[in-house]
Formats: structure tokens, C-alpha cells, sequence
């Protein structure tokens, strides 16, 4: 995984919710949206460690088919589907968790 990216990820991250925390009125307000954001950068963080998971399985299936024929074989093309199921799983997860930190933030705007 590159942890100098994750590095810069968070430092960008924490300096956006300075700002944005500053933007909002009550300390209510504010509680929800360093919240939310918490919430959507875990949802970044499993999103990329899903594709991480599927793109290893790739590579495996790959070496599991040496020949360049065009054809992939039984095991790569179930890794392959396998991955393909990591993906979408991983997506509908950070997705579930996109959409509760939104709720979030819109129940703080209500109060």
C-alpha cells in the first residue's frame, strides 16, 4: 500500500476539516461534520483496500495463465470473477458508508 500517499491523504484531509469545520455555526454542527468526514475517508480507505485485494487477486490469476494465447484459463478467470465480486462488494460498502455520513451531515443541518 503507499503510505506516502495515505501520508499526504490525511494532512490534506485534516486541513480541510479545519476549514470546513470553521464554516459551520453550532458545535453540533461542527461535531457532525468532523464526523462525516471521518466517515468518508474510512469509506476511502476500504474502498482502496478492496481494489488493493482485487488487483492482487488479478495478478494471481495471471501468473496462474503464463501463456500469452488470448485465452485465459479455468483459475485465472475465476480469480478474475472472484475480484470482480471483491470489487463490487467493497464499492457497495464504502458507498453504504458515503451515504450514512451524508445522512449525518443532513440531520445536523436540520437541528
Amino acid at each position: 500500500m503507499k503510505t506516502g500517499f495515505n501520508k499526504t491523504f490525511a494532512l490534506a484531509t485534516v486541513a480541510l476539516l479545519g476549514l470546513s469545520v470553521s464554516a459551520c455555526g453550532s458545535k453540533a454542527e461542527q461535531a457532525a461534520e468532523v464526523n462525516a468526514d471521518a466517515m468518508e475517508d474510512q469509506a476511502d480507505v476500504v474502498r482502496e483496500a478492496g481494489e488493493a485485494n482485487a488487483d492482487a487477486m488479478e495478478a494471481t490469476g495471471d501468473l496462474k495463465d503464463p501463456k500469452i494465447d488470448g485465452v485465459d484459463s479455468a483459475a485465472e478467470k475465476a480469480l478474475d470473477n472472484k475480484a470482480a465480486g471483491v470489487r463490487a462488494a467493497t464499492e457497495a460498502k464504502a458507498d453504504a458508508m458515503e451515504d450514512k455520513a451524508d445522512s449525518a451531515r443532513e440531520a445536523a443541518d436540520k437541528k
